[in-house]
């Protein structure tokens, strides 16, 4: 694609530079001291090709699902979802790039300084906790010539860009501008700033165009704006800020970024033929799913007292799966929670990030700590090959359009409902 419409995770790489004195060189620096803007008047996050040409086509390819045939007689979106580039484009645009996101979590900026990039389509972002505490998001370019300023994470008291040395301090500020004696009419040149709010232990951002709120309202709005009335059921069910983060595990998938969301979300249908290990530790036949607005909430009991390792529990006696529209997982059971996000990557291919939280109680506890990962990674391995052979499915001629099975896929066909009210507008 001529786009560079790829996402990536919080890869580690080298540290941008340290900042340097704010004093000038030899007469050839000029600094200044520029607060970042505080609206977004006409940036578009989108890419800017003309994808007028394509309206058509991705529009006819939006209609051959209907979300108001009910589940019992519809079929699933047509294979063309999950293989057509310009619909992948569509999707950037209508999905990912509107609402709040999944970045990241609270503890990658626990300290004053530290910050982590990232990328979402082709949008660069960095995200930061000043030395008051405050934490601010910004497009990660430079405003100069548009080099990327920061890489991977670390901790900095402000940005230096690697190219020609432009300065910019953690609250987004043009602090020094190299060599720029003569300029005129040099106006406000801050880092682009972004909508970033915390829910629990999870950072947010918002990618869509518009006046900046105030950061204090995001965090007391983004609860009821990214999870509607399951904010509450979630914090009940123990998804908060009381258990620490352990590790980071990442996985690419060569399947479209919804294969990898539609097997999480059959209510455990797939669970008893190709996870039979994490089958002997739930009570399948409790299974249940629960709809609302933005997400969808399976539940299961587990048969840990059926099983004779008694010593080792990791499910506890109920596991609780949430599903927050459109890429982000959830998944809390006795003293772990496990995060996934999918992050598209092209139409065949996702990036899945892990990353796992436990009770402070047993961090120290090594052996439990090597036995539940080692469990969890068998469970990707086995979700992989599952999602790469229904990727390939969908690829084949023989294969336009499949069924529900009305009783435990109730939350799949919630979701494709969802996109197709974005894909639609």
């Amino acid at each position: 694609m001529a786009l560079l419409q790829q996402l990536s995770s919080f890869h580690q790489f080298k540290k941008p530079k340290l900042c340097c004195p704010l004093t000038p060189l030899k007469n050839q620096i000029f600094t200044y001291f520029i607060k970042p803007r505080k609206h977004l008047s006409s940036f578009q996050v989108s890419s800017s090709l003309d994808y007028s040409n394509n309206h058509n086509y991705t529009k006819k390819l939006v209609q051959e699902f209907d979300p108001n045939i009910p589940i019992e007689e519809a079929v699933t979106p047509p294979s063309s979802w999950y293989t057509d580039t310009s619909f992948y484009t569509h999707e950037l645009n209508q999905v990912f790039f509107k609402g709040w996101q999944v970045v990241g979590y609270s503890e990658q900026i626990k300290e004053p300084s530290q910050y982590f990039t990232g990328r979402l389509g082709n949008v660069e972002y960095v995200v930061c906790r000043d030395d008051g505490g405050k934490i601010y998001a910004f497009h990660n370019v430079c405003r100069h010539h548009a080099t990327l300023l920061a890489s991977g994470s670390g901790k900095s008291s402000c940005f230096v860009c690697p190219y020609h040395g432009w300065t910019y301090g953690l609250d987004g500020a043009l602090l020094k501008a190299t060599r720029i004696t003569g300029i005129k009419n040099f106006k406000e040149m801050g880092l682009v700033p972004m909508r970033v709010a915390v829910w629990g232990p999870f950072i947010l951002l918002n990618f869509e165009n518009g006046a900046l709120s105030e950061q204090e309202s995001d965090f007391d709005l983004v609860g009821n704006e990214w999870l509607g009335s399951s904010s509450q059921i979630l914090a009940d069910g123990g998804v908060d800020s009381s258990l620490s983060f352990l590790c980071r595990r990442e996985y690419t998938v060569e399947c479209n970024w919804k294969v990898f969301c539609d097997n999480y979300l059959d209510g455990g249908y797939h669970v008893p033929y190709a996870h039979k290990d994490l089958a002997s530790g739930l009570t399948l036949d409790s299974y249940s799913t629960t709809i609302l607005e933005k997400v969808s909430i399976q539940r299961c009991e587990t048969g840990s007292a059926e099983r004779d390792d008694q010593e080792f529990d990791r499910l506890g006696s109920k596991a609780l799966y949430a599903f927050v529209y459109p890429n982000f997982m959830i998944n809390r059971y006795g003293p772990w929670m496990d995060t996934n996000l999918v992050l598209p990557q092209g139409p065949r291919k996702c990036l899945v990030i892990f990353d796992y939280f436990l009770d402070a109680s047993l961090k120290g506890d090594e052996s439990f700590i090597a036995q539940s990962l080692q469990d969890s990674e068998t469970v990707q391995i086995e979700d992989i090959k599952l999602c790469e052979a229904v990727q390939r499915g969908l690829e084949s001629p023989a294969y336009r359009t499949g069924r529900y099975a009305p009783q435990v896929e109730k939350a799949m066909h919630h979701f494709h409902s969802l996109l197709y009210e974005n894909l639609h507008n």
